[in-house]
């Protein structure tokens, strides 16, 4: 047993002198316990002392809090508690050996297990008190045969099942019910695990019921477990709940069963049927179509006050099909005359064009929006933008409003308005409630839409200013915090839009500098600046490759190379070093793995990138961007629509100054983007953004899409989300 402190070792001794398990004269050395179970003993001992050690200290106190009492009485539980049950244990004489081994070897496991999960800090230490104190309960009832149900109902799911989990009470009648009740309670806490419990607990006598209540909440992971062909499968099948039926009917109908999906709430409404479904399903604009009336309808019941299921799937599948079928089709047309490229887009009415805009924010060029969606939709329409909006009960309208001023569409967009009160009543509405919305995408919608307003309609920009404002005041009058920070947010943001104003955001919202980037910043100890580019292996990506590199084929640059990728360092000035894979096939995975093998050889050297660069197409962004770490502080998305990436780009580095486009990436803005960075880095210049960009335009600027590049301190979308967390971090501290 244990080395105690002195005062719980007398304690202990007086135990074990009343037992008859030590003698006076042992001066504390215990008796050894019946030779059979000595060594189980032994393995106990050996796991308390292993317990007492996480702190750091081979002594016998565990100290893991800066709370005296909680150590104190977590300590008493790994030594005295522990002693206590091993004296108790061998002086049972109702118990016969099996059984006394049994419990001896559940407090091991339990032991164990408590080193296990405080090492990985996934248990909370100040629990394991309630766990040994309800082991000694459940203890006593097992000795006496009774049943240790209720203990286990009584507890929390972490405490019963640790007991339940040591296999002391394998025999006790109650076992099959307490491992009914720890599934309960632990999926009381996960309920999305529901599906993969129950494949694994087949029999409980509940597992229709949970599996109903699932299905409720993710309809999506029904659909996979429906279809599998196996004893769960089968049992699903046979539930009758009109949702599982009709999510069973979908699993089991071929590889159509997705297409079916997006339908799911009106399918077990009935007011759709399969055989609609599958008459159009093949079919990509009467499917599309399908699917915009359906969100139309959605839509309108949701605002009644209805529940919707499988919303989420409809908007997926909404999102694919209009980027897919129709956005890809006419960017890839780009050269051709307008009468042909936007061919496709003459079958669809003005609802169906008002979600191909505000679904396909992420991949739609310029020239698609403004010579071909964006026209087509309004002719439609007849010219109304009253009547479109109203017509598709004012879905996702910010996010629209935000593209028309990204676009320059959204002048002629309110002047197609009736009645001048109409289009200001809309605006309105663009920038009040933002306090009630989930998230943070209508704030940066609003705040994204700012600029472009302030330089086409300054009247009203002044007007959104001024709604800010009496926002602020609104929220701050009812106490609303979430809405006080979010309109003085937007209120300074769009305040800082005009330089005369002088509004240091940094002073104001106590986030790191917007207008510049230190290059002391850049440099890490060794005063080096670590870029890294990521290529791709498709034909773009080794073009992209292939104009890189010759950049750096002069006097100021030396360049190393592997089979997967190149180092280039410069010969002169301050030291930069650029990492960048080699575009290798992308088919085989090559690409990927360049760029994996290159990120682990910085980590294993100790070499953090502070600027990060994308070179390929959208799609590619993501694998990029997981690339992304705290130390950037400097990100080039040289991708199409690189500029809706910002939220993922802040997920990875919250002090990220962002570059990117808001349509097509190219070479020729990219490349002297890279040429005067690094030349200012090597002169060790810091980077100021507004006299950079001023140098950047000279060069590039009169570039076909130069000016849907975003810089940092023009990306207020960015700078909102960045303050916006920064101040409500600040609330949460205070």
């Amino acid at each position: 047993m244990s080395v105690m402190r002195t005062d719980v070792r007398l304690v202990l001794i007086l135990i074990l002198l009343g037992a008859g398990l030590i003698s006076p004269g042992q001066s504390g050395t215990s008796k050894k316990p019946d030779i059979k179970r000595q060594l189980f003993h032994d393995y106990v001992d050996k796991e308390q002392k292993n317990a007492l050690k996480l702190d750091g200290k081979a002594d016998d106190v565990f100290k893991i809090s800066n709370d005296d009492d909680i150590n104190y009485f977590i300590t008493q539980s790994l030594t005295k508690k522990i002693d206590q049950l091993q004296v108790s244990i061998e002086t049972d004489t109702a118990s016969d050996h099996s059984k006394k081994v049994s419990y001896l070897r559940g407090m091991e496991y339990m032991l164990k297990s408590f080193v296990s999960r405080v090492k990985a800090r996934r248990f909370n230490p100040s629990n394991w008190p309630s766990i040994m104190d309800l082991y000694e309960t459940a203890m006593k009832k097992d000795m006496q045969r009774e049943s240790i149900e209720s203990l286990i109902q009584r507890n929390s799911y972490e405490v019963g099942n640790m007991i339940i989990s040591s296999g002391a009470f394998e025999k006790n009648v109650a076992r099959q019910a307490a491992r009914s009740i720890l599934l309960l309670k632990y999926l009381g806490q996960h309920p999305d695990q529901t599906f993969v419990m129950m494949k694994d607990n087949f029999e409980v006598p509940f597992r229709d019921s949970l599996i109903t209540a699932a299905a409720y909440k993710y309809p999506g992971k029904l659909y996979d477990f429906a279809a599998a062909n196996n004893r769960l499968g089968f049992a699903i099948r046979k539930i009758n709940d009109p949702l599982v039926k009709t999510i069973s009917k979908m699993a089991t109908s071929g590889g159509s069963g997705q297409a079916f999906f997006p339908f799911l709430d009106n399918l077990v409404k009935g007011r759709l049927t399969f055989e609609e479904i599958d008459a159009v399903k093949n079919d990509e604009v009467k499917y599309y179509r399908l699917l915009v009336k359906t969100r139309i309808d959605y839509v309108s019941r949701t605002i009644k006050g209805d529940t919707i299921f499988g919303m989420a799937d409809l908007n997926a599948r909404l999102e694919k099909k209009a980027t897919g079928v129709f956005i890809r089709t006419i960017n890839g047309l780009h050269e051709q005359q307008d009468p042909v490229r936007f061919k496709i887009l003459q079958q669809l009415n003005a609802q169906e064009l008002y979600y191909l805009t505000v679904s396909g924010e992420n991949e739609i060029y310029t020239s698609s929006y403004t010579r071909g969606v964006y026209p087509i939709m309004m002719s439609k329409i007849g010219n109304r933008g009253d009547s479109l909006l109203m017509s598709v009960g004012f879905d996702r309208f910010k996010k629209f409003i935000k593209m028309a001023a990204g676009y320059n569409t959204l002048n002629d967009f309110l002047k197609s308005f009736p009645v001048e009160k109409q289009a200001e009543s809309l605006m309105t509405a663009f920038v009040n409630g933002l306090e009630r919305s989930s998230g943070l995408e209508d704030g940066v919608d609003v705040a994204d839409s700012y600029v472009s307003i302030m330089e086409h309609n300054k009247p009203l920009a002044n007007y959104i200013l001024n709604l800010a404002r009496a926002n602020y005041d609104k929220n701050s009058t009812g106490s609303n915090q979430r809405g006080v920070v979010m309109y003085n947010l937007l209120h300074k943001l769009f305040l800082s839009a005009d330089s005369t104003n002088r509004i240091n955001l940094s002073q104001e919202f106590g986030i790191p500098p917007v207008y510049n980037v230190a290059y002391s910043a850049l440099a890490n100890e060794k005063e080096q600046v670590i870029m890294q580019v990521f290529f791709y292996g498709d034909e773009d990506g080794k073009g992209n490759y292939a104009r890189f590199i010759p950049q750096f084929n002069n006097a100021n640059w030396k360049l190393e190379s592997n089979a997967q990728w190149v180092k280039l360092t410069s010969t002169k000035g301050k030291s930069i070093v650029i990492y960048a894979n080699k575009p290798l096939n992308e088919e085989d995975g090559a690409d990927e793995k360049a760029q994996n093998e290159l990120g682990q050889f910085l980590d294993k050297n100790g070499l953090s990138p502070t600027i990060v660069v994308h070179r390929g197409h959208s799609y590619y962004a993501p694998y990029t961007i997981q690339h992304i770490t705290p130390a950037a502080k400097i990100v080039f998305l040289g991708s199409c629509g690189g500029y809706h990436l910002i939220h993922s780009v802040l997920d990875h580095s919250e002090d990220a100054h962002i570059i990117a486009s808001k349509q097509i990436g190219k070479g020729v803005i990219n490349d002297p983007f890279f040429k005067l960075l690094m030349d200012k880095l090597r002169n060790g210049s810091s980077i100021d953004w507004i006299p950079f960009w001023n140098e950047f335009k000279r060069s590039a600027g009169t570039v076909e899409g130069f000016e849907d590049y975003i810089p940092p301190h023009k990306n207020l979308g960015a700078i909102f989300i960045k303050a916006y967390n920064k101040q409500m971090g600040a609330q949460d501290e205070e």
